[in-house]
């Protein structure tokens, strides 16, 4: 470490936040959650572990790790479990449900207007420039973990490895964990050196100070494991979805409930991997919205704060609007109910992924035969955000191509010169993420009113 950066490096510990404090911050993380998992986790990072020091970077990667391999959001999750390592399971809680709150009412919002009044130029100009910052950030969190996690030329290989396999070979995204998970396994036997790096991403070379949730931090209390609490916990979450569902009236709604329960615990490789099963179920089994009111919800849903899975709540809120489970004269009314169904029974699993599971994930925490595993599925995971960052960059820089024509209908080199910009912004000045956003979002909008 150099001598200005041990002048500039905190030396003491933050203090602990008060519950209100946290409540505060997730809040405003549901409110600028932009860029897909890789840019909010970008931005948490950025926040959690560079200037709050609320948690150290291996105890944050730790805990991410473990989400990556879960179905659901693993950002939402990994605001979970923060939340909860802070402020017991009522932390957690609130973390993970302000995480998507403001996404489905903002979500809906927008829907009311696309469905009652079709025209979104405006929002679309706004949405036009967040899309190019989109690109940049996910490209952005892909060198920032890989400059991380990436620490010898064995995971450079399974990093090049896993890129290859979702981007060229097309192998799902959960063979690629189990297989890098596997990998690590064997490798932490075999080659030790290689994949002890600390809780699975590796240790920076940068320090950020002391953390209130450090690396030698001992666990706190309520973090332990305990059988009783994991039986009563799983049958508190079940109880809770079968009275949900009691409560749903036969039809549309109570479909719903059912369908995105389904999604919900099959969304294993993050968002892009579950949207075929929606699309089939709310196309074509339940004729929920047509194919093109469902790419309309992509847009919608890749541009918005919150998951990207969010777009269940479209899909919701277009369906129950549809069906008219209301009555003609309640349609507002019918989509925000159906938007909330579609919201709770996706993202309730999640939940109880992170307070019954999370307990065990951190009695492993420094335990080489847990963390290879983890540094080999990190490694795996630099690779599938850099396929992310160029599936996104594709459908910004040729938005009319196709697969079979993949350099067709003309090159958008205004949004390609305006994703470069926000890279170079993130990655050289070190600009804030939201800052980037706002500039990019303003941008696009007087340029497609220019247009």
């Amino acid at each position: 470490m150099t001598k200005d950066a041990i002048l500039t490096t905190p030396t003491e510990r933050p203090a602990h936040p008060s519950f209100w404090e946290a409540f505060r911050y997730w809040l405003l993380l549901g409110f600028i959650s932009f860029g897909g998992p890789a840019g909010q986790i970008s931005i948490m990072h950025q926040e959690l572990v560079e200037k709050r020091r609320w948690i150290s970077e291996r105890r944050f990667l730790h805990a991410l790790n473990y989400c990556m391999v879960l179905p659901g959001p693993e950002a939402q999750q990994l605001a979970i479990y923060i939340g909860w390592m802070l402020h017991r399971s009522w932390g957690g809680i609130v973390a993970g449900t302000l995480f998507v709150l403001p996404s489905l009412f903002i979500l809906a919002a927008l829907t009311y207007v696309y469905l009652a009044f079709g025209d979104l130029t405006f929002v679309q100009g706004v949405f036009n420039g967040i899309k190019p910052a989109v690109v940049a950030i996910v490209v952005f969190a892909a060198w920032r973990i890989g400059s991380r996690a990436l620490k010898n030329n064995l995971l450079w290989a399974l990093a090049a490895a896993s890129f290859i396999a979702i981007f060229a070979l097309k192998v799902p995204f959960p063979y690629i964990v189990l297989a890098a998970g596997l990998l690590g396994f064997i490798g932490g036997k075999v080659w030790p050196d290689k994949f002890k790096v600390g809780g699975g991403h590796g240790a920076s070379n940068k320090s950020y100070g002391p953390a209130l949730i450090d690396d030698d931090t001992p666990p706190p209390a309520h973090t332990k494991f305990r059988l009783g609490r994991l039986v009563i916990l799983t049958g508190l979450f079940v109880a809770l979805w079968g009275v949900a569902m009691l409560l749903l009236p036969a039809g549309t709604l109570h479909d719903m409930g059912v369908f995105f329960t389904k999604a919900a615990l099959v969304t294993f490789g993050g968002a892009y991997a579950v949207l075929p099963y929606v699309y089939q179920g709310g196309v074509e089994h339940y004729q929920w919205l047509t194919a093109t009111q469902m790419i309309d919800g992509l847009a919608l849903g890749e541009t918005t704060p919150g998951p990207l899975i969010m777009v269940v709540s479209f899909v919701g809120f277009v369906g129950a609007w549809t069906k008219e489970i209301f009555g003609p004269d309640a349609l507002l009314l019918a989509g925000f109910a159906g938007a909330s169904v579609a919201t709770f029974f996706t993202f309730l699993p999640s939940f109880l992924f992170i307070l019954a599971g999370a307990p065990l994930v951190e009695a492993t925490h420094g335990d080489l035969k847990f963390t290879a595993p983890l540094t080999g599925i990190t490694a795996a995971v630099v690779g599938v955000v850099l396929n992310l960052a160029l599936f996104f960059g594709w459908h910004v820089i040729w938005p009319r191509a196709t697969e079979a024509a993949p350099f067709s209908g003309g090159f958008e080199w205004f949004y390609a010169l305006m994703s470069v910009a926000a890279f170079i912004a993130l990655w050289k000045y070190k600009m804030d993420i939201m800052k980037v956003i706002g500039a990019c979002a303003a941008i696009g909008l007087v340029y497609t009113y220019i247009v």
